[in-house]
């Protein structure tokens, strides 16, 4: 498969073997973590951690605008052209490829090249939600880069978010936008109900931010552990009593008792005779399921 596509009909699934990228996926995993820690840095705190993700665009995953003094720069990974941008609002950019290289290597480059620009960035260089995390100056075991499962990876989340987009536009309540969190590397949506969620005791201050109010979220996640394979999946934070042994869409969907999540196996949605339908199918069915059992009210958090 070509990286750069001569038609603009971005609409075949590819497939993702997880055990054929599996070394990409860390690397470029720690890789994001790095760009994501420089816009946390410099990012006000928003609600459940809306100032941390990155976001798909046409060209692959940003940071978007970041302040930094008066003006603002950004970071691009970019998937087409496999180079890692970044350009300031006073006109300044800076960019290198791509390519296999370690996470300490690329550390010390992309710091580099901030530098070069003038902007001085202090990061908390332990990764985040991996075991036995290896600071990012320190780890040269992960030095993997295949552009074309890069790539892949980024159509997938492309593809993704057009269906995400159309599902968010349903809802009229509170929902988070479409983005890609990099400390667990995963894409999704949340829908809230408006309502606080009880308090769990214990927890950290990450998770207790994230889900101090009652949520329904979905998204995609390129697979690890137990799951050998990327998936879409869909829970409810709490989760109301009976939500494991609801029936949803399309068959192929079901729940995982160890994550309290349905899941739905990428390659059954890149191979059904329509992937938006079975996404949209299993978007909505696994909502409708939490919203039902937890009473929320669909009248008035729903568009007509």
């Amino acid at each position: 498969m070509s990286a750069l596509s001569q038609s603009p009909n971005q609409d075949s699934w590819p497939e993702l073997p997880l055990a054929a990228w599996q070394d990409t996926y860390a690397t470029l995993h720690m890789w994001t973590q790095i760009v994501g820690k420089v816009r946390l840095a410099h990012s006000p705190l928003i609600n459940h951690w809306w100032e941390v993700p990155l976001y798909v665009n046409s060209r692959g995953l940003t940071t978007s605008a970041i302040p930094y003094g008066d003006g603002s720069f950004e970071a691009q990974f970019d998937f087409i052209e496999h180079k890692l941008i970044l350009q300031t609002s006073w006109g300044g950019s800076k960019s290198f490829a791509l390519k296999p290289q370690s996470v300490a290597a690329f550390y010390s480059e992309f710091m580099s090249a901030l530098r070069s620009l003038g902007i001085n960035v202090k990061i908390w260089t332990l990764p985040s939600e991996v075991p036995s995390p290896v600071r990012f100056e320190s780890d040269t075991q992960h030095a993997s880069y295949d552009p074309e499962y890069a790539h892949r990876f980024w159509q997938i989340l492309l593809l993704s978010e057009h269906i995400f987009q159309e599902f968010r536009a349903g809802f009229i309540g509170k929902s988070s936008p479409v983005h890609f969190f990099w400390g667990s590397f995963d894409f999704c949506v949340t829908r809230f109900s408006e309502r606080g969620a009880p308090e769990r005791l214990g927890a950290a201050s990450i998770t207790r931010e994230a889900y101090s109010h009652e949520v329904i979220s979905a998204g995609f996640w390129p697979g690890g552990g137990d799951i050998e394979g990327a998936a879409f999946y869909a829970y409810a934070a709490p989760e109301p009593a009976g939500f494991a042994e609801q029936k949803v869409k399309p068959a192929a969907a079901f729940y995982h008792p160890q994550l309290h999540e349905f899941l739905l196996m990428y390659d059954d949605v890149r191979l059904a005779p329509s992937p938006r339908q079975a996404l949209l199918d299993f978007l909505q069915s696994t909502y409708e399921a939490g919203a039902n059992l937890a009473h929320w009210d669909r009248k008035e958090l729903e568009r007509a």
